[in-house]
């Protein structure tokens, strides 16, 4: 038996990267950060998530910049060989197959406009 199972919440690190294929799949990648305590402050842990399908479309649509979201899905390891080394690398990634939408509808507004406002300049 065997379990690959990952819970987390925190504040998305940036909008969502959604890309739409031929085939009417859609997938959607961001950055999420948690707040791991230690003794003397908070210290964030940052995982990349990738969404697919309705989940993808509804964190398109709803997830923005510092939202407050819960993600529950699997770690999987994506690998490819480095273009100028040729060396095999690897990156975690959280495939997340539930998404939940934490903060209030206040929160979301003010993360919004707050993106909005680092955009001007």
């Amino acid at each position: 038996m065997s379990i690959n199972s990952v819970t987390l919440v925190g504040r998305a690190g940036r909008d969502p990267d959604v890309k739409y294929f031929e085939s009417g799949s859609v997938v959607c990648k961001f950055s999420l950060a948690v707040n791991r305590r230690t003794r003397n402050s908070d210290q964030p842990d940052w995982f990349n998530l990738e969404m697919w399908g309705r989940t993808a479309e509804i964190a398109a649509n709803y997830v923005r910049k510092g939202s407050l979201i819960g993600v529950s899905g699997a770690l999987k390891l994506d690998q490819w060989n480095d273009r100028s080394t040729g060396a095999l690398r690897t990156s975690p990634v959280i495939r997340v197959e539930r998404l939940e939408l934490l903060g209030s509808k206040r929160d979301n507004e003010a993360a919004m406009d707050a993106n909005y406002a680092d955009d001007e300049f």
